[in-house]
């Protein structure tokens, strides 16, 4: 199904302004236009800025009327294009960036109610306020904001043990393609009355609805961390030093990131005032960090960890955070190479996931094949205790993506292919926005597919929301 839309021009603009308060629509600066990989340019329209979820519902609905199409906008933080509107007429942007406060918290239920302008890194500090945690955490947590990491169902670093964020959400309040609110912000932890459109907001991108406020989950904070890089032998040692953490200390696992020495390579090309915890960085080492139990001692549990791991062959190296620095100062190190990465400039990132056992089959023959296509430096990492990788492919040293430009097609097919070959998907955490559109048709399930189409025509007929996005 196809759908004309018109330009958000300046009779749709006056229209608005007779609706909604002053101040609500501004033309949208640059940052609204752009993308943090460069490879859209959005196209300008109109910025609005509403203060409620009533004005949001106004502005979706004077939108449906007059067909235009509107790109809703967190923090700008996407990584596949999904809060660009690159079609061929002005959209209308809608910014709930005024929308930031946390409305309520609830300490004993474990529930927080924040509306989506939140930025992520307020919503931990407003939890932690109550002695609670919450436990989405990603690089870019000190901008995205919460109504956008829910949009695309945001994973993190701390997946393994909480869950993407649609396991830590509860209830919404969304504002519908025909400008009907949704009262559905419940802090009910069993509700089985019918569908459960909390679902399908929840990773649909803006193409569904507006997400204007959540419930969130919360849950008591560790009483005590244990953090240590440990160097394993390779990526089936990680996944075996995985299992022996799990049996020894279950879902005290909190966090397992694998890295590989081309990442720390990275750091020292672009940000060399990154310090760097190893004298000559190994080939592979995980990033591990446990959440205890009063009583129990983080380094003892560690050291405990890489004995049994160092006598089975699998660590022959590692440290162990001796104070919250030193921990901090391994964060660091992971939390920084998507912005080495960005320095550097790849020519194809991919954000995949696999079965957990296939993950080394998929490290050696991604390699192979790439190999065949050119010579390239591959920046392998990610949240492997979940099977999400960061597979990103770059240049040689003293060459730049432009000049790998013509082959950036066959290096995301390569990857994608051996993705598909063994039971992954092409989208771990990013989402599709549109980036990935084609490779969803290309990798998605028929059935599914052709859901998601009676979905979308169900709820937006008109096609106004976040067109161009996820769905051709």
């Amino acid at each position: 199904m196809t759908h004309t839309l018109n330009s958000a021009g300046t009779a749709f603009a006056e229209t608005l302004r007779a609706a909604l308060p002053d101040g609500t629509l501004e033309e949208p600066s640059a940052r609204y236009l752009e993308e943090p990989r460069g490879r859209y340019a959005g196209r300008t329209g109109i910025l609005a800025k509403p203060r409620n979820v009533e004005e949001v519902a106004t502005l979706i609905r004077l939108a449906g009327e007059a067909r235009v199409g509107v790109i809703p906008y967190g923090g700008g933080t996407g990584l596949v294009g999904g809060q660009v509107g690159t079609g061929e007429v002005a959209p209308l942007i809608l910014s709930l960036e005024r929308m930031n406060k946390v409305r309520a918290t609830y300490a004993e239920e474990n529930v927080l109610i924040a509306e989506a302008g939140v930025i992520l890194s307020d919503v931990q500090k407003a939890a932690e306020d109550i002695d609670r945690l919450f436990p989405l955490s990603l690089a870019a947590q000190g901008t995205a904001r919460i109504g956008g990491n829910l949009a695309t169902n945001a994973g993190g670093t701390g997946v393994l043990r909480y869950g993407n964020a649609r396991d830590l959400c509860l209830g919404l309040e969304a504002v519908l393609p025909d400008g009907q609110i949704w009262h559905g912000l419940t802090r009910l932890r069993k509700n089985n009355a019918g569908y459960d459109l909390r679902h399908l907001l929840i990773g649909a991108e803006g193409t569904l609805g507006v997400i204007t406020a959540a419930a969130l989950k919360l849950f008591a904070r560790p009483a005590q961390t244990g953090t240590a890089l440990l160097a394993v032998e390779s990526p089936a040692a990680a996944l075996s030093l995985l299992s022996m953490a799990r049996g020894l200390f279950g879902e005290m696992v909190s966090a397992f990131e694998l890295i590989h020495r081309q990442g720390f390579d990275f750091l020292s090309e672009t940000m060399p005032d990154v310090r760097h915890p190893f004298a000559e960085p190994p080939e592979w080492c995980v990033l591990i960090e446990l959440g205890l139990a009063e009583g129990m001692d983080p380094a003892g549990a560690l050291e405990t960890l890489f004995e049994q791991a160092h006598e089975a062959g699998l660590v022959p190296d590692g440290l162990i955070a001796q104070s919250q620095g030193q921990a901090d100062d391994f964060w660091t190190i992971r939390e920084s190479i998507p912005e080495a990465n960005r320095r550097v400039g790849s020519v194809s990132s991919h954000d995949i996931s696999v079965p957990l056992s296939a993950l080394p089959e998929f490290i050696v023959k991604g390699g192979e094949r790439l190999a065949k296509i050119g010579n390239f430096r591959i920046n392998c990492f990610g949240h492997v205790g979940d099977g999400n990788l960061h597979y990103n492919v770059f240049p040689q040293k003293g060459r730049s993506r432009a000049d790998h430009e013509n082959q950036r097609d066959a290096i995301k097919a390569c990857v994608h292919d051996l993705t598909h070959e063994l039971g992954g998907s092409i989208s771990a955490e990013h989402g599709v926005g549109r980036t990935k559109v084609a490779d969803l048709q290309t990798y998605g399930d028929p059935a599914k597919l052709s859901a998601m189409r009676a979905i979308k025509a169900g709820l937006d007929p008109l096609g106004i929301m976040n067109p161009g996005a996820v769905l051709a």
